[in-house]
């Protein structure tokens, strides 16, 4: 066997002489700190822990951070009694040996494992397109990934439910380039942002001299998506006449241009996301129940992030690690337990949007609550006034209801039951703006 690079995490005395009958090319971590930095900079096919459980979220992180390698657990059986740390090696461990080490079974494991990584590493090379968006390791994530997993080579229609912010059109895309690859066109048409007047027209295409202003032969987002995958996020707000025409397109798989007589048939996988209750919806006549048996052939879920809370400090790592720039930023571990105690109603869009003003706002290196704005409205919650009371509940209402209808200031309006001018005086009240 050639020489090849291997990561030692957390190395004890026996590793390096039980390494030392394969030709390993060692490299050894005392840290996670120090494994992380070694990660981000050499090629390590594989990685082989001594896993310490009080580590185990920061491992998990640093596990979801690298998905390119395979990891190797070594744990004292005792410890086999911990059940986060069964559920870890079950979700990010490709293989795992207890205390006392059977060294040929490990060199054995070893060069098993350097085969699996070069096959992947082959696979991944030849099929670039397959691209992992949801990122996570909490069993709920896990669940959603395998389920993703079984439709990759299949074209049933999807409908992707969850509430707002949980990165529902990040399935879809994942769904998408499992099936179809980079090259394939992927088409996001959000129902309820179209104007009503026009969504036959988005929808379909039209001819030149259709209506007033239609000056040019125009496709639709229909049949920009042929060979590929046509996203209807926000389904649900589909006014009820366009949802008919919509039903025919699925029945028929046939298109027909507003103004045309011509009918064209089309090859498009169709996802739809929404994130109210679709039964509710029917049971109420506001969705047609037909247009739902043909969206919900294959139903897929996304978690809420209060039910994915090992993945909040993972999730804002990455985000972290992406808005930072050069600058040598953290989260302090006040900032830390904030997040994790935290509810979430915004779910991920609110984590991210704020770790991104977080990142640009505070003056040091670390990351504070009060930066996160948890602490502050936390504090407001249990400060014993009833005024207080009113302006934290009045302010998580604002901030859920605008995580669900970003840019939709007149949408959010409407869902609180408040005028438009009372919204802009709340939102400067609370500095939301």
């Amino acid at each position: 066997m050639p020489e090849e690079a291997l990561l030692v995490i957390n190395p004890c005395a026996d590793l390096p002489p039980l390494l030392a009958r394969g030709e390993w090319r060692l490299s050894q971590a005392r840290t996670l700190a120090v494994a992380e930095e070694k990660l981000r900079h050499g090629d390590y096919p594989l990685v082989l822990v001594v896993i310490n459980p009080v580590e185990n979220e920061a491992l998990r992180a640093l596990i979801a951070q690298h998905p390119n390698r395979l990891w190797i657990g070594l744990v004292e059986r005792d410890q086999l009694a911990n059940e986060a740390l069964r559920n870890l090696l079950a979700a990010c461990f490709h293989d795992f040996h207890t205390f006392p080490l059977d060294a040929e079974r490990l060199c054995h494991s070893l060069g098993h494992a350097l085969g699996m990584a070069r096959l992947i590493g082959d696979h991944r090379s030849a099929s670039s397109g397959k691209v992992r968006l949801i990122q996570g390791q909490s069993e709920p994530i896990v669940q959603l990934r395998a389920q993703m997993m079984r439709l990759q080579h299949c074209r049933l229609p999807v409908l992707v439910t969850g509430p707002s912010g949980t990165g529902k059109e990040l399935v879809a895309r994942e769904l998408h380039y499992g099936t179809f690859g980079e090259e394939a066109p992927f088409v996001a048409v959000n129902c309820g942002a179209m104007p009503h007047q026009l969504i036959q027209s988005e929808l379909f295409g039209h001819v030149k001299g259709a209506f007033t202003g239609a000056q040019t032969h125009k496709i639709g987002k229909i049949e920009a998506a042929d060979g590929g995958t046509l996203f209807l996020d926000e389904i649900g707000e589909l006014p009820l006449e366009d949802q008919v025409t919509l039903l025919r397109f699925l029945q028929e798989q046939c298109i027909e241009m507003v103004g045309s007589h011509t009918s064209r048939s089309v090859d498009v996988r169709v996802v739809a996301a929404t994130n109210i209750d679709v039964e509710q919806a029917v049971a109420q006549g506001r969705f047609r129940e037909d247009l739902y048996y043909r969206l919900n052939v294959v139903r897929l879920r996304t978690p809420a992030l209060r039910d994915r809370r090992d993945d909040v400090q993972l999730l804002a790592n990455e985000i972290l690690a992406e808005v930072r720039g050069s600058r040598p930023l953290t989260f302090s571990h006040q900032a830390r337990q904030a997040m994790q105690a935290y509810g979430w109603p915004g779910n991920v869009r609110e984590l991210r949007n704020r770790v991104q003003r977080a990142a640009v706002m505070c003056a040091g290196p670390c990351i504070e609550a009060q930066d996160l704005e948890l602490s502050h409205s936390e504090s407001l919650l249990f400060d014993g006034s009833l005024k207080a009371v009113r302006e934290a509940a009045e302010r998580q209402a604002l901030l859920q209801t605008l995580a669900r209808f970003p840019d939709r200031l007149e949408e959010v309006a409407r869902q609180l039951a408040i005028s438009r001018a009372t919204l802009y005086r709340l939102l400067d009240k609370h500095d939301l703006h």
